[in-house]
């Protein structure tokens, strides 16, 4: 898939998810398939430039390329000067976020709030692709609620302005995340574009994943909520739909070495303090990725634990043991078809 001037390795794109997809998760991401890895949003607003978790956000040190950004915000001023000044700090694609359905962002006109009033809409596409020279991408939603599904409307306006592909989750914002995807919207406005089409939205296993390709047409495919805690999802789908079979699944010892990979990403890149907080939520996402047993013993002392190395031995010791367990399972179950 070719967005400008980059060629992604496949057309697998992890989609930016606030407090998730920061540095540590996207190059973990990236190295276990994902073609293209796009940062948790960003603020247009210039007195939070200089926050520390701006900073962070804008720390793309040792990242591959694509360097793919996204910005918030409802004045189209300030979302141009938000990608000037994300692309001085290396980002090599702004991507705008009209998909966001939290309250928090909505409630202030900006995320998918935004696709009530095209209008405005036309004008912040307009001010950020003049703003800046790397291509601008765009994320949507349906619509606002059932009943206004505008998608395609604004498909043709962002076409018009010169965004250069368009990922488009298939749920209204009124949906939020309830009930499943819907992908006829995201099949008309890939029918009618003239840019690459990337569906979104309830992938969360390869077979998923050919189905929507296939059912809508698009150029590829954005995976958020299920990349949690099982990062490698992006190499099960990129092998499916190369070949049509699995991947032998990661072995407990497999996941423990990823998780481990992680965590030590999490405490250089935040510090161990903040570090170890922020790790506790993504031990219970790869626990609950690998329907790992005693699970909760695990997320309890995890949650009680207040420095690096010691979450490190508590998972190390964990993994191992379900390693163990498991080696011992398969052992009974060929001795018993023996």
């Amino acid at each position: 898939m070719q967005i400008g001037p980059f060629h992604l390795r496949n057309n697998l794109v992890l989609a930016p998810m606030a407090g998730v997809t920061d540095r540590p998760f996207r190059q973990l991401c990236r190295r276990l398939g994902a073609g293209m890895a796009v940062s948790e949003m960003t603020t247009s607003q210039p007195h939070l430039w200089d926050s520390a978790k701006t900073r962070r956000r804008r720390d793309h040190c040792g990242e591959a390329d694509p360097i793919s950004v996204q910005i918030a915000g409802a004045d189209p001023a300030m979302m141009a000067a938000a990608a000037r000044q994300n692309v001085e700090h290396g980002a090599q694609i702004i991507d705008i976020n009209m998909g966001c359905p939290a309250k928090k962002v909505c409630n202030v006109m900006a995320g998918s709030a935004l696709l009530r009033d095209e209008d405005l809409v036309g004008r912040i596409l307009d001010a950020v692709v003049s703003a800046v020279e790397v291509p601008v991408t765009l994320k949507i939603r349906t619509g606002w609620d059932p009943d206004n599904r505008n998608a395609l409307a604004i498909a043709r306006r962002a076409e018009q302005a010169g965004i250069r592909a368009l990922s488009v989750h298939g749920r209204t914002r009124a949906c939020g995340f309830a009930g499943t995807a819907e992908y006829e919207t995201i099949a008309a406005v890939k029918a009618q574009a003239g840019i690459p089409v990337i569906a979104n939205g309830d992938i969360s296993t390869p077979e998923q994943a050919r189905h929507v390709l296939a059912v809508t047409g698009a150029d590829g495919v954005m995976i958020g909520r299920a990349a949690q805690g099982r990062p490698w999802i992006f190499r099960d789908v990129e092998h499916y739909l190369r070949t049509g079979i699995h991947p032998a699944p990661f072995s407990f010892a497999q996941i423990g070495a990823v998780l481990t990979e992680h965590l030590e990403h999490l405490y250089s890149f935040y510090g161990e303090r903040t570090g170890v907080r922020v790790a506790r939520k993504h031990v219970g996402w790869y626990l609950k990725a690998a329907d790992a047993p005693q699970a909760g013993v695990l997320r309890g002392r995890i949650n009680e634990l207040e420095s690096g190395s010691a979450q490190l031995r508590e998972v190390a010791r964990h993994f191992a043991w379900l390693d163990a367990e498991a080696a011992k399972s398969d052992a009974i179950g060929e001795a018993l078809a023996a």
